[in-house]
């Protein structure tokens, strides 16, 4: 069964840098595009960055160019996003999901002095 866990959540002031991991199981990693999504408090859920499975190119929303990359370890099943210079608004619930087909419950991450 296809399994999908996001860690590294947690509270951080602005201007802080924080890093997410989601580990995948149950399927061939490897073969998938990843992305990473957020959903704000009394929003609706938005896409974050994507990374693709055969040239590892990568893809942004304009919020978040230039803060945050998007990596991953095939290796190790796992995709990670790296946040940096983070702001207030960037606090959601991250969720990583595999061809927005499987999706992993999240993480939360608090942007707050």
């Amino acid at each position: 069964q296809e399994k999908l866990a996001e860690s590294g959540g947690g509270l951080v002031q602005p201007g802080g840098s924080l890093t997410l991991s989601c580990a995948g199981s149950g399927f061939t990693f490897s073969n998938w595009h990843m992305s990473w999504y957020r959903q704000a408090p009394g929003q609706q859920r938005e896409f974050v960055a994507r990374i693709y499975s055969s040239d590892l190119g990568t893809t942004y929303a304009d919020a978040v160019k230039g803060r945050f990359t998007i990596s991953r370890d095939n290796a190790k099943n796992t995709v990670y996003l790296r946040m940096s210079s983070l702001k207030p608004e960037d606090t959601a619930v991250y969720y990583c999901t595999a061809a927005e087909l499987h999706w992993g419950k999240g993480t939360l991450v608090t942007v707050s002095s």
